[in-house]
């Protein structure tokens, strides 16, 4: 039996009966009530589970465009490991054997970094692995490149010193000798003019009339310029470092002085014919390292291989010398 339910009515100051329709009224009003909440709450939930807003529209595609970035990036870092590789096998293969230098092993270009985890704070996101993956690339490109440039840098100092040592080397006849006939005389054992014994020639005699201009043939410092040596005579020595040294005799007169820088092709003298000569003629010596060695293996700066063939034959005539 349902229990009869009262209202407090303010305007009579009395209490009076609910009746059984308005009961049924605010009952439905509430089921209405409970049903409209729960239709709202599951709107909801399904909206947020399965509908995306527009931000997460948004953040989804800036997180694939990210991926795609990350990507290519990682395409790119492909391509220059191949070029920078490419770089390191020629630097190994043609510069630094051209040089004479060592070549970089391959585990010190590619060593790795030693101690804590680098990448730690990186991991525990969604992309942990493509990121960590990036950064490792880009660690051991970085690291290659540095490899690299130093080995660049001491390459470009190798080739500083071998132009200077071209430019240092007596690598041209002293005097104009196109018609390769001024050859007198060259290095090794010749019939001495004064006493005709046999003797050991250690240059090569150029005949000129006197006046005659001679020529530096290579880059250097003029270090004597005088007559204090034993039958040269006037003569010129120039030191021309990495241990070459030049030496012109028998000069008429000097157009340098001691201690003046020169380069190969400067007129430094003229040919005469003062000390141990019997004529005009220049005597001309090349020292490495003290000792006197063969001008002859030089002359490859001003003469075509048929050139140095014709005046390797009039060299080595074992004939007599001027000196």
């Amino acid at each position: 039996m349902s229990k009869v339910k009262y209202y407090y009515d303010s305007e009579t100051l009395a209490y009076r009966k609910i009746e059984r329709r308005k009961r049924r009224t605010f009952k439905y009003i509430g089921l209405f009530i409970l049903a409209a909440g729960l239709f709202g709450f599951l709107t909801m939930f399904i909206t947020s589970q399965y509908i995306e807003s527009p931000k997460e529209k948004a953040f989804k595609r800036e997180l694939s465009n990210m991926q795609l970035q990350f990507q290519l990036m990682n395409k790119k870092m492909e391509e220059a490991q191949l070029v920078l590789e490419d770089v390191a096998n020629r630097d190994n293969h043609i510069y630094r054997l051209y040089f004479e230098a060592n070549p970089i092993p391959d585990e010190q270009r590619r060593a790795g970094f030693g101690g804590v985890n680098r990448y730690k704070s990186l991991e525990g996101f969604d992309n942990s692995k493509l990121i960590i993956e990036s950064n490792k690339r880009i660690d051991m490109l970085q690291k290659q490149i540095v490899v690299q440039s130093r080995s660049l840098d001491e390459i470009v100092k190798l080739a500083e010193e071998k132009e200077k040592l071209l430019a240092a080397i007596p690598a041209i006849q002293p005097v104009n000798n196109e018609d390769l006939t001024r050859m007198a005389s060259g290095y090794g054992y010749r019939t001495d003019p004064f006493t005709k014994a046999r003797k050991f020639h250690y240059g090569m005699d150029f005949t000129a009339p006197r006046g005659t201009p001679v020529y530096a043939s290579g880059d250097g410092v003029v270090v004597r310029a005088d007559n204090q040596s034993s039958g040269y005579g006037n003569h010129i020595r120039v030191d021309h470092g990495f241990g070459y040294v030049s030496l012109y005799a028998h000069l008429y007169k000097y157009n340098v002085k001691k201690n003046q820088k020169v380069k190969r092709g400067d007129l430094i003298a003229f040919v005469g014919n003062t000390g141990r000569s019997q004529g005009p003629h220049l005597h001309y010596e090349i020292f490495k390292d003290d000792e006197r060695i063969n001008p002859l293996n030089f002359y490859y700066g001003n003469l075509s291989a048929e050139e140095f063939d014709e005046l390797l034959k009039h060299a080595t005539l074992e004939n007599q010398s001027l000196d």
